[in-house]
């Protein structure tokens, strides 16, 4: 495992509908070794989350990418299913904008 590796956190699944993802059930690094589908995240000194990844057998099926504003409300997610992106943003009070 890399050092980089060293910089995710570990889940089996999420709950809600909610974004940003709210990622549940941790599992350690040395659970992977038996899993063939689980979500790898990064998260911020604030603890929130940056990215998150849905793996499935080695691959990325599915990637959140998560900014927040100063204040600390989500800005902007980036939702990438295969080929397929969505741009989601949010104004100053968390909600959701029309594309």
């Amino acid at each position: 495992m890399s050092s980089e590796d060293n910089d995710y956190r570990y889940f089996l699944t999420y709950s809600g509908v909610s974004l940003p993802l709210n990622l549940v059930s941790p599992l350690a690094a040395d659970d992977l070794n038996n899993r063939n589908t689980y979500f790898r995240a990064r998260y911020d000194a604030a603890d929130r989350l940056l990215l998150a990844e849905k793996m499935v057998y080695g691959e990325v099926e599915l990637r959140h990418a998560y900014e927040y504003r100063a204040e600390g409300g989500l800005a902007r997610a980036l939702i990438a299913l295969g080929d397929d992106e969505t741009e989601v943003l949010f104004d100053a009070n968390g909600k959701q904008l029309r594309a």
